[in-house]
Parts: C-alpha cells; sequence; structure tokens
C-alpha cells in the first residue's frame, strides 16, 4: 500500500531520539548531495526534541545549506514555552550554522492569522524535502486534530485552526503539504499512542469519512499514513516518496 513505508520499532525513548537524530542527518546530507540544498521542516513535541537535541554531535551535515521550516505553531510569542520555534531554537537550532534568514519560523502570535498563513504559505517549497512530524494520543498529526474541516482542505498549504488542550489558536500545514514532502519522518513514543499508530498503519484509507465536527484540524501524513483516530482513516495514496516511521 506505502511502498516506501518503513515501520521501526525500538525498546526505548533513547533509541528513537538516537536513531531519529541520525535518520534526519542521514536525509539532510543525502538532499544536499543531490540538489545542492535541504529544505527542513520541523516539529514540535517531547519526542522530536530528544531528537533535535542529538543533531548538533553528528558529524558532517551540511547546515549552511539547510532552509528550516514548522509544521505548526500555537498562537504564541517566540519566546513563550510553548513555542514549537522556542523549543527548536533551544534544542539545536542556536549551536548549529544555519544562517538566521534561512530559519523560518510561523508567526502565529499576529492578529491576523488569515494573513500570517498566506504569507508562511507563500514561502514554503513545492514540497519539502524532509518532513518531521509526532503525533499525539488521539492522533493529531501538526496541528491537524481529529474530526476537523481542515482535513480535506487542498486549497491553501498553511490555515489557521483551533485545536488541542486547551484550546488555542494555531497555525499548521495542511494535507497537501504533508503528502508531496519528498522525505518524512513520524516519530511516536509511549504506550499511550499506540492505538493511534495502529490505526494509521492498518485502518481503512477513507479519509472523506472523517466527518468535520469542530474548527480545528486532521491528519494527513505521508510517512505514517496518516494518524487518524477518525471512523478508520488514511490519507490518500501517495506516490513513491520515503516514508520511514519510529513508534516506540
Amino acid at each position: 500500500m506505502y511502498d516506501s513505508l518503513v515501520h521501526h520499532i525500538v525498546e526505548n525513548a533513547d533509541e528513537v531520539a538516537s536513531r531519529a537524530a541520525g535518520w534526519i542527518a542521514d536525509a539532510i546530507r543525502k538532499t544536499v548531495r543531490d540538489k545542492g540544498a535541504c529544505s527542513l521542516a520541523l516539529a514540535g513535541g517531547s519526542t522530536p526534541r530528544q531528537a533535535y537535541r542529538r543533531l548538533p554531535t553528528l558529524p558532517m551535515v551540511p547546515w549552511a545549506q539547510v532552509e528550516v521550516f514548522f509544521g505548526d505553531e500555537r498562537a504564541v510569542p517566540p519566546e513563550s514555552p510553548d513555542s514549537n520555534f522556542r523549543m527548536a531554537q533551544e534544542a539545536f537550532l542556536s549551536q548549529v550554522p544555519i544562517p538566521a534568514a534561512r530559519i523560518h519560523r510561523m508567526e502565529a502570535e499576529r492578529d491576523d492569522l488569515g494573513t500570517a498563513a498566506r504569507e508562511y504559505e507563500a514561502l514554503l517549497p513545492g514540497s519539502l524535502d524532509v518532513l518531521l512530524l509526532g503525533i499525539g494520543p488521539d492522533g493529531h498529526t501538526a496541528s491537524l486534530f481529529p474530526h476537523a474541516p481542515a482535513l480535506v482542505e487542498r486549497e491553501h498549504r498553511v490555515i489557521r485552526v483551533v485545536g488541542g488542550e486547551p484550546l488555542v489558536q494555531r497555525l499548521t500545514i495542511t494535507p497537501p503539504v504533508i503528502q508531496h514532502a519528498q522525505r518524512t519522518l513520524v516519530l511516536a513514543t509511549g504506550a499511550e499512542k499506540a492505538d493511534a499508530v495502529a490505526r494509521a498503519l492498518e485502518g481503512p484509507e477513507d479519509v472523506g469519512r472523517c466527518r468535520p465536527s469542530s474548527p480545528a484540524a486532521e491528519p494527513g501524513s505521508s510517512t505514517a499514513p496518516p494518524l487518524s483516530p477518525c471512523e478508520g482513516p488514511k490519507a490518500p495514496k501517495q506516490s513513491r516518496r520515503s516514508r520511514t516511521a519510529l513508534p516506540c
């Protein structure tokens, strides 16, 4: 079904972080070797954070050729403890030689999130070279939450949503961005996420059966098929691209 999906199960969260960091570094090296540059989209969350902390220690990563984007962001200032940008900055961006002009945070603290979404959408490349995603126990990825209208969004690549606990406004990429990424890594750790991972890997594929019920959004993942707790959906089938999942 997903011809290029590779699904790894490892013993503990430390091994997930170590193998994920290695995968990220290798994906960057290969992309820069082939294209001369690499667009990298980061995920928030505790599992990606542990992988990010290992990145500065890895050798021969061509950071100067990397351009950084984000998959989602809460409507908070960049210095907020809840900011995905702050987490990534503290975990590794401040420790690697990526030019500041090549790091594009989502300006989700702005009053007009619609305009912020359109402007961020314009920054994104046609397809991301490397996309990192985490998941929540409910199966959400990026800020795409179960049973929400953004599940079927196809016109815009970045939108404003409301979701999470507590409910807050956010910016998020949409399913087409995830589907068109060249290499995607989905990270999941913890027994509380096992059901979401199982649904993603084994459930039916009809995302249209996820009826919107709130102004948030739903998954459209391209690595592990989207992690969806709706009535058994996955993302539409995709072209051959590299997809890797590292659930623990």
